[in-house]
């Protein structure tokens, strides 16, 4: 990989891999944080966050990249930001390099299309997360104890089962590993009883209106997590939104209830390196060009499908 990562470890799919960026490289530009996925800078009282095609599984980032995911999720979260307007002011200022301040604009070859501009905002550290099906880490509590993060729900329900009304199951975020699901209880606890409360509406709102509009395009949103953070004292929604990193996405032709789903996200990776029988210990393995190629169209089908239109 050579500096600005654009040399992409994705064999036979050569007509990508110009596009592919693993990593970015802006002389000059201080650098802020660097995720699992994407590289933020400081730009004054501004950041800039640019997604990068990095992917990562079992809480390790593969060496290979996935061909158009970062520009995926930035286009998708600037969709939902756009939407979901009237309900919560966001961090996001503009997607538009040439309004870049100066040396960012100089940037262009590894922004176009994959970095945003946002308000730097005082982040809540609890993920705000709603459910409205029975899966994953809440499939794996119910079965347990019939609950989920504390919320006891009905007996006999399924997996992938629709709940009787979404919920609010908030998680600590975890800078390595896996972010743990706390109880409501909890949250307060941290954060204060009527910032959790306004952030439990907030969630559930927000959730309701996406998860209405995805079911008449053909999506079910299983579960997403959300981001928030106070700018210039002004409760914002942050980070990505509703992505396939950040959500289940499940064909709703497809649904049915008693089983795993299948989905528009990186479940064709996690599936490889189950059938490889990776130890999930370093050095994660790199993967063949049908796994990328695979992964990334349902990460575009997904935004297609949400859209209305292509990438």
């Amino acid at each position: 990989m050579d500096k600005t990562g654009n040399a992409a470890i994705i064999e036979g799919y050569p007509s990508v891999t110009s596009s592919i960026l693993l990593e970015t490289n802006l002389p000059g530009v201080p650098p802020y944080a660097r995720g699992k996925v994407r590289d933020v800078y400081a730009a004054g009282d501004r950041l800039l966050i640019v997604a990068t095609d990095r992917i990562s599984a079992f809480d390790y980032i593969l060496p290979t990249g996935i061909p158009g995911k970062g520009r995926v999720l930035t286009q998708l979260s600037i969709f939902w930001f756009d939407f979901l307007r009237d309900l919560t002011p966001t961090h996001f200022l503009t997607a538009s390099v040439g309004d870049y301040p100066p040396p960012l604009s100089e940037f262009g070859e590894q922004l176009e299309g994959r970095s945003m501009l946002v308000k730097k905002a005082r982040m809540v550290e609890v993920e705000c997360v709603a459910r409205g099906y029975l899966a994953g880490s809440g499939w794996k509590e119910y079965r347990q104890s019939g609950t989920v993060c504390g919320i006891r729900l009905p007996a006999g329900l399924e997996e992938s089962s629709p709940l009787p009304e979404p919920i609010f199951t908030p998680a600590t975020k975890a800078q390595t590993g896996h972010d743990e699901n706390i109880s409501f209880e909890t949250m307060a606890g941290l954060v204060g009883r009527d910032l959790a409360a306004r952030l439990r509406k907030l969630t559930l709102d927000i959730y309701s209106r996406a998860a209405e509009y995805a079911r008449g395009r053909g999506i079910l949103i299983a579960d997403t997590k959300f981001e928030f953070g106070f700018a210039g004292g002004e409760l914002v929604l942050g980070d990505e939104v509703l992505t396939p990193d950040s959500s289940r996405f499940w064909p709703a032709g497809r649904y049915q209830p008693g089983r795993a789903q299948d989905s528009f996200d990186k479940q064709y990776v996690r599936d490889y390196l189950e059938e490889i029988r990776w130890a999930k210990q370093p050095p994660a393995p790199p993967l063949p060009s049908q796994v990328a190629e695979r992964t990334s169209a349902k990460y575009e089908e997904a935004y297609r499908i949400l859209t209305g239109k292509a990438l």
